[in-house]
């Protein structure tokens, strides 16, 4: 798998921060992949819980095995948009990306205020437009790809705002992130880690976009690694 935890440590503790999870919390984690922050949530709500959902069952398999020996952590194989969740369940809902690919984000975003308490904290990264992030900007012109839509469907404050306030939520605060990105220790590993992501997608770049790739995230080795700049939202609201 990509290291998504290796990529955004910087985002990762800006998220922990801005949910303040505190000891009795009962956290819900949006697309918590392999749990990372999950068991960061479950680690801090120490009488309380963590409930991590995600879509991809391998990654849970992943996240249940790092999660083992916490107690108060379980984790779904669901569709936060349409799952069934208690009613007014959670004290805080968080998400590291893990929100941008609803189909239809207002119906999304109803049923996961619903699960939320009155007065819930909702804390949860986004990335800003596609031409803000280099990532997508400088990977997309090797490959000669486009940018995916759907990682920048919440990119725009204006409209994000007015959907979270229709399913359910007040106090609305857009905040910018604005932090590297973290591809491999080495040009050799970005490149495998870019080629691991564009296969995943269904897609196989043919020889002379590899080379460009390759020339790509060679230019952009650092003494701490491969890196791409990055532009995100940290997106903070309450249940109303």
């Amino acid at each position: 798998m990509f290291d998504y935890d290796a990529e955004l440590r910087p985002h990762t503790a800006h998220l922990r921060a801005a949910a303040a999870v505190g000891t009795r919390d009962r956290v819900l984690d949006v697309g918590c992949g392999t749990g990372q922050t999950t068991r960061a949530a479950a680690r801090a709500a120490t009488a309380g819980s963590a409930l991590g959902v995600d879509i991809s069952g391998p990654a849970l398999a992943t996240a249940r095995t790092r999660s083992a020996g916490l107690s108060n952590i379980a984790f779904e194989e669901a569709d936060a948009a349409v799952h069934a969740f208690p009613p007014a369940r959670f004290d805080v809902c968080l998400s590291r990306f893990g929100t941008m690919f609803f189909a239809d984000p207002a119906a999304a975003f109803t049923n996961i205020a619903l699960a939320l308490r009155p007065g819930a904290r909702l804390a949860m990264l986004v990335w800003q437009a596609a031409d803000r992030n280099e990532w997508s900007t400088v990977v997309g012109e090797a490959l000669s790809a486009a940018p995916r839509p759907a990682a920048f469907s919440l990119a725009d404050p204006a409209s994000t705002g007015t959907v979270l306030r229709f399913a359910g939520f007040t106090d609305v605060v857009f905040t910018d992130v604005h932090e590297p990105v973290y591809y491999g220790p080495d040009p050799s590993a970005a490149f495998d880690a870019v080629m691991y992501l564009e296969r995943a997608a269904g897609t196989d770049p043919d020889p002379s976009a590899r080379r460009r790739l390759h020339e790509a995230v060679t230019a952009h080795a650092t003494p701490a690694g491969v890196t791409f700049d990055s532009r995100a939202w940290l997106i903070t609201a309450h249940r109303t």
